[in-house]
């Protein structure tokens, strides 16, 4: 377990990505590989680390691409620590702005475009859907997918913190090392983020209607539980990191009039993951707003399960069945989808390629 912690072991998994395009527009297309009649075509935003010897991002991309019959276009964005937020969210929006304006350039219709992502991708993919909600310079989203999406950094001790804060793929203190990397380009602070003294009194009983314990079922929180009251209150700490409170960086705190405007939504969570409950909280968000949730819970997954599909001989059957329910999802959506945006898989910081 604390070897799998370190990112040294991270970058040695991964030793084989390599940094990709540097903006979000710079993209390639999937085709599902069918002869015949146009398919139904994906889009997928691509990650900017390439797995060189796997090809990892691309046999997810090819294996939707087929499945759903599906063109996918994968775009890439800048990544922290050297791009801090806003840059990657900036960066999909672009992108999928882009591809929203040009739809018949890929011959698609624009009333059938969904944008997904897993991970810090789960994280865009929402944001990106919040932005577009409402607009009517751009055509309607026809859905999203969310895949084990981290959607809040105002509280790391819900319950799946609390129970998974030693399960790889990521642990409760990589989280908030992550997230404090993409706002603020360092993990100062890091243990009063993950003790909550980052967030005021009332910034915290404003959002408790949406953050809260009290939202989660009861039976995701019958083992390894403990209510947690935060600590003092730090404003200096407050100071560094309040742009966690903005929506574009934390989707789960969007108003009720934007989720209200969101198009249906596909959501996969993990019963072994510290994002498990931001995706069961954002799920009753969305139910309560008016919102159609698709619901898809591995109940012997843990986070990253997808990602690992068919790599290095580490595939696992709950991740192939997860990815199955998804493309299950896309083709149960309309006979002729036309484009799926997938923002990039994991994570938004840069693994280092090691020699």
């Amino acid at each position: 377990m604390e070897l799998c912690s370190s990112l040294a072991f991270k970058r040695r998994v991964f030793s084989g990505w390599r940094p990709g395009p540097a903006r979000g527009c710079g993209g390639r297309t999937r085709g599902s590989g069918c002869t015949g009649p146009a398919p139904r075509r994906a889009a997928l935003p691509r990650r900017r680390l390439d797995l060189r010897h796997s090809r990892f991002p691309e046999r997810i991309c090819q294996y939707i691409a087929k499945e759903s019959s599906s063109l996918v276009v994968s775009v890439g964005y800048r990544l922290a620590p050297e791009h801090k937020y806003p840059a990657a969210y900036e960066d999909c929006l672009n992108a999928t702005q882009h591809f929203l304006q040009h739809l018949e350039h890929y011959g698609v219709d624009p009333a059938r475009v969904i944008v997904c992502g897993d991970s810090a991708g789960g994280n865009l993919a929402a944001a990106v859907s919040q932005t577009l909600a409402g607009r009517s310079d751009f055509p309607k989203l026809r859905a999203q997918i969310l895949i084990y999406p981290g959607l809040q950094a105002l509280d790391f001790n819900l319950p799946s913190y609390q129970q998974n804060r030693g399960v790889p793929l990521l642990f409760r203190e990589r989280a908030a090392f992550f997230a404090l990397l993409y706002i603020q380009g360092n993990t100062s602070n890091l243990e009063e983020v993950l003790e909550g003294s980052h967030i005021p009194p009332d910034l915290r009983l404003k959002y408790r209607k949406w953050v809260s314990p009290d939202n989660i079922p009861e039976k995701f929180k019958v083992k390894g539980y403990k209510p947690h009251k935060p600590c003092e209150f730090k404003p200096e700490v407050f100071e560094k990191v309040k742009r966690f409170s903005e929506p574009m960086l934390c989707p789960l705190l969007a108003e009720d009039t934007i989720l209200q405007q969101l198009p249906e939504s596909f959501i996969l969570t993990c019963e072994y993951d510290v994002l498990r409950d931001d995706g069961l909280l954002y799920k009753k968000r969305l139910e309560d707003n008016g919102v159609r949730v698709t619901w898809c819970h591995l109940e012997d997954g843990f986070h990253g399960i997808i990602n690992l599909f068919e790599y290095c001989g580490l595939s696992f059957p709950s991740g192939k069945r997860g990815l199955d329910k998804a493309v299950a999802f896309i083709k149960g959506l309309q006979k002729e989808l036309s484009l799926i945006m997938l923002l990039p898989l994991m994570s938004l910081l840069r693994l280092p390629h090691l020699r």
